[in-house]
């Protein structure tokens, strides 16, 4: 891992076409990761740091715009690809819109995308999955630090579980803004049934009792919609 040229996240639900690319980005020095639709791709994107993000279109589950959408919500600036079987202009500025750089067109030659990823990773070089994604937070009298899953504060630390953690840094990111239940457990759990929905809300509930020792931050309900990090 360590001699790796960089990581990629690879969501293709074509198994022929997932493993030859795959293996070609390999073979130049890559570490890939290949998923097969889009809620599992939203889960490792969660769970680790990523160079740069290849996604197909049309993907099972969830859409690869759907994808890049709900990947900008925690990192702004990762590279995306996009992959898909349709030329059309508007297709191409939806991906656009939902935070694509790049947009290939089937078929195509794997050389030729292996040429773009170096050629945006030469572009983007220096700044790191690290720098990029907060890790950090100041909430009042507490600190946060998601890296080693910490909540700080002058009456004693306490370690969170790593979804407590991925909650939290959620709500830190939209702080002052709703926050969507549903997009919460997309990409905290990697789906939004009824089920999770009540393990979120026990999650709440245990945030809140942890930040109870500063009465100035609060994490406000928002009938029928989610939840509102407030501070001051």
């Amino acid at each position: 891992m360590s001699d790796s040229k960089g990581s990629i996240l690879l969501v293709e639900d074509d198994p022929n076409l997932g493993f030859v690319i795959q293996d070609a980005l390999a073979r130049k020095g890559y570490t890939v990761h290949l998923c097969r639709d889009g809620k599992e791709g939203l889960r490792y994107f969660n769970g680790n740091r990523y160079d740069l993000c290849v996604l197909d279109v049309m993907l099972p589950q969830k859409d690869g715009f759907s994808l890049a959408e709900d990947i900008r919500v925690t990192d702004e600036e990762v590279p995306i690809v996009f992959l898909t079987a349709k030329s059309q202009t508007e297709d191409r500025i939806a991906g656009f819109k939902a935070g694509g750089d790049d947009y290939l067109t089937k078929p195509f030659s794997h050389e030729e995308l292996v040429l773009r990823i170096e050629a945006i990773l030469r572009r983007t070089r220096g700044r790191s999955a690290g720098a990029r994604q907060r890790e950090r937070f100041d909430l009042g009298t507490f600190h946060f630090d998601h890296r080693d899953l910490t909540l700080r504060h002058p009456d004693g630390d306490r370690k969170l579980t790593r979804k407590e953690a991925e909650v939290l840094r959620l709500l830190c990111l939209h702080q002052d803004q709703v926050l969507p239940r549903e997009l919460v457990l997309n990409m905290v759990w990697g789906d939004d049934t009824y089920f999770l929905g009540r393990s979120l809300d026990v999650f709440i509930s245990r945030l809140r009792k942890y930040l109870k020792a500063d009465p100035t931050v609060q994490i406000v309900n928002v009938h029928g919609v989610g939840f509102k990090l407030q501070v001051g």
